[in-house]
């Protein structure tokens, strides 16, 4: 017999599809967070049910030794109101039990007060904590509304282990071409000023988007962002053809330690606000229009390749040039690193667009940083991790990929072979005495 789809799971496929249907986050804010709700009362509430029985959905009463009698028997819609307007819930049934359960959630006081919506506010911007969780309701509805430890801890439970299960899984089955590297700064803990968390996220060999590494920083050192690094590369991603990033030293260095054959590309978004901030305002407009001109390739009939990256780099010296006298400062910013503005450029054209700056997911960690507002820090590095993962995993489910053509196909296989699989180097075969005449064979090194 087929196993059927839980309540939230259904809920998860809705909000699956709605990042799915290619819209900014922005725009599905609202829709998001009455999902979100939905999702974590459901949660709750199946947790409250579970408790009650003492065994999981599906799991036989023989193997459960504290089990109750009784069993799951379908659902009922219950409508819950919040100050956003009501939210349905699917109230599970039970039959069989020798006593009646009674949710302390989700009774007639509860659902006509916003409690249940503070409990939703309170558990995803303060991170799902069981005592804030209690001190919500508690203050809300009084001492004796406040659900049990238990049903509290499994919630929470579930969704740090799902993060936990996601941070430790294997990467061997992921083959990327670009992978991007960026962090945020949370506030998360008392007195303490702002700490990184690191993320990665790639375009695979097929043109698919994938989010691949989350985790906090003791900084935005070598030393940290190559710790992240390495635990990608130890659970088994292989070696991308381009890393995009910012310009921190730290990240840049980690880079080549870690993944030193892989391309290296700087954020043109990043750069231009560099040298930005060398110039006075009145002519910020004007040098800005002509540093994105710089890399304007619509004009140029050159393929993809060193011709191309030759080109430009002139172009960037001749900007340079027209400047460096009114502001040397920024065009000394300019001309730093060179070669990673101009990698991207030996890619396929259609992909230009998406691999040339790092700042994809800056707005979905604007987001993160938003909802951090309601109480201006977070309460410890779980919370913050657990909220920015959850918020990126959703996210990413309406990622945008890039298109494969078959010349595009094509021409990232050869980079790979060149970069990444290089032919072995070749030496001639020991000879032996003797005037055969003959030409020494050669074979390759081991």
């Amino acid at each position: 017999m087929p196993v059927r789809v839980s309540a939230t799971g259904r809920i998860h496929a809705k909000i699956d599809e709605l990042f799915s249907e290619g819209r900014e986050l922005p725009e599905i804010l609202e829709e998001v967070a009455r999902l979100g709700a939905q999702l974590l009362m459901q949660a709750a509430l199946e947790a409250e049910v579970t408790e009650f029985l003492g065994r999981e959905r599906y799991q036989r009463t023989a193997t459960c030794p504290n089990a109750a009698d009784g069993s799951r028997n379908g659902y009922r819609a219950t409508t819950v109101k919040t100050t956003t307007g009501p939210i349905t819930l699917e109230r599970p049934k039970l039959r069989g039990t020798t006593a009646a359960f009674a949710s302390q959630l989700f009774d007639k006081h509860v659902t006509k007060t916003n409690a249940l919506e503070t409990l939703v506010i309170a558990s995803f911007v303060r991170g799902l904590s069981v005592r804030d969780v209690e001190a919500t309701l508690a203050e809300v509805l009084g001492d004796q509304a406040a659900i049990s430890k238990s049903t509290v801890s499994e919630v929470c439970k579930a969704i740090r282990t799902e993060y936990q299960a996601w941070a430790q899984r294997r990467l061997g089955d992921i083959t990327l071409d670009y992978l991007f590297l960026d962090a945020s700064f949370f506030r998360m803990h008392q007195g303490s000023p702002a700490e990184p968390v690191l993320a990665a996220w790639g375009i695979t060999t097929e043109g698919k988007p994938v989010f691949v590494g989350l985790a906090p920083g003791s900084g935005e050192s070598t030393d940290a962002w190559a710790d992240f690094l390495t635990d990608l590369r130890e659970r088994g991603l292989t070696t991308p053809l381009l890393i995009i990033s910012d310009g921190a030293k730290g990240l840049i260095a980690a880079i080549e330690q870690i993944y030193p054959k892989a391309l290296r590309q700087r954020c043109l978004i990043h750069r231009v606000r560099n040298v930005l901030a060398k110039i006075p305002a009145g002519m910020q407009a004007e040098v800005r229009d002509g540093y994105w001109a710089i890399f304007d390739t619509t004009d140029l009939n050159a393929e993809p390749g060193p011709q191309l990256v030759e080109i430009i780099d002139k172009r960037i010296e001749e900007f340079a040039a027209k400047y460096a006298d009114l502001y040397p400062a920024a065009m000394e910013i300019l001309l730093t690193d060179r070669a990673g503005l101009t990698a991207y450029l030996r890619f396929p054209t259609a992909h230009r667009g998406r691999i040339r700056h790092s700042n994809f997911i800056e707005r979905t960690f604007g987001e993160a940083k938003r909802r951090t507002k309601v109480i201006g820090r977070f309460p410890g590095e779980t919370s913050a991790i657990s909220l920015v993962w959850a918020v990126l995993d959703r996210a990413s489910a309406g990622w945008r990929g890039v298109a494969m053509t078959s010349a595009d196909t094509r021409l990232l296989q050869d980079l790979r072979r060149s970069l990444l699989e290089p032919p072995r180097e070749l030496r001639p075969a020991p000879t032996t005495s003797g005037d055969t005449g003959e030409t020494d064979s050669v074979s390759a090194t081991a």
